[in-house]
């Protein structure tokens, strides 16, 4: 299925839900914008005022203010993300969804915590090299929550390993299918934003076509299996396996 294809079938499994999706999407955005800033005001910043008001003043509530305005909103990230994202596996199947359902990623708040940091740590390293490497490991990893979300047991290195595995191939159509939406997004910007309520939807719905499309063509259940084994392997086991076999979607990012 070619990019125009995946655009048209995910404004079809879109029609009639684009406004459910768009309450979704505000609800998050309120998260973002008020909600924790009013976390922010009530439990961090009135508090550190107070105790520069009332007595000396020690640095590390300066220091302690910034690390919690710096990780609540990355706290929280993983878990939502794995949450919507099992709303639009959902539409793919053609099965109802509730608003509320985009919150059941913190059922598993751990494992999405998780996969959301060491997904963004290793994105992070490429970058430090240089932007292209960077972006081609963000690409690389672009599935890795709608795996957890069908696979919400497995480890979030087995998920990104199988990310990568299945990206192989697959890494420039992804991209052109990203680039495809920038004319989408400057109409967004000229809608003060209220078009994002809906492109959103659009670009995370032709994600999961694209996920479900690259499974088809994968041997998906064998490379579940083999990475949960792989990661139950001892140390000397999956060296001595490494030397006789070479994995058939290896790839550089």
């Amino acid at each position: 299925m070619d990019n125009e294809l995946i655009r048209l079938a995910a404004r079809t499994l879109l029609a009639g839900k684009w406004g459910k999706l768009a309450l979704v999407w505000l609800i998050l955005y309120a998260i973002d914008n008020v909600i924790y800033p009013l976390i922010y005001l009530i439990f961090i910043l009135i508090p550190t005022i107070f105790l520069i008001i009332t007595g000396p003043f020690n640095y590390m509530y300066l220091i302690l203010f910034f690390i919690l305005v710096t990780f609540i909103p990355i706290i929280f990230t993983g878990p939502f993300t794995l949450g919507i994202y099992n709303i639009f596996l959902k539409i793919w199947r053609e099965e109802d969804f509730k608003i509320e359902e985009m919150f059941n990623g913190f059922k598993y708040f751990g494992r999405a915590l998780g996969t959301y940091l060491l997904r963004a740590l290793y994105i992070l390293l490429w970058y430090i090299l240089l932007i292209v490497p960077g972006i081609i490991a963000a690409i690389s990893y672009s599935m890795t929550f709608f795996i957890l979300a069908e696979n919400p047991n497995i480890k979030a290195a087995d998920a990104l390993r199988l990310s990568k595995q299945m990206m192989y191939g697959h890494k420039t159509q992804y991209f052109m299918l990203m680039l495809s939406f920038i004319g989408w997004s400057l109409l967004s910007i000229l809608t003060f934003g209220i078009g994002f309520l809906f492109l959103y939807s659009y670009m995370t719905m032709a994600s999961a076509i694209f996920y479900n499309q690259i499974k088809e063509s994968a041997p998906y259940e064998e490379i579940i299996i083999e990475n949960v084994e792989q990661s139950t392997k001892s140390p000397t086991e999956d060296s001595d396996e490494s030397t006789n076999q070479d994995s058939t979607y290896q790839d550089l990012y």
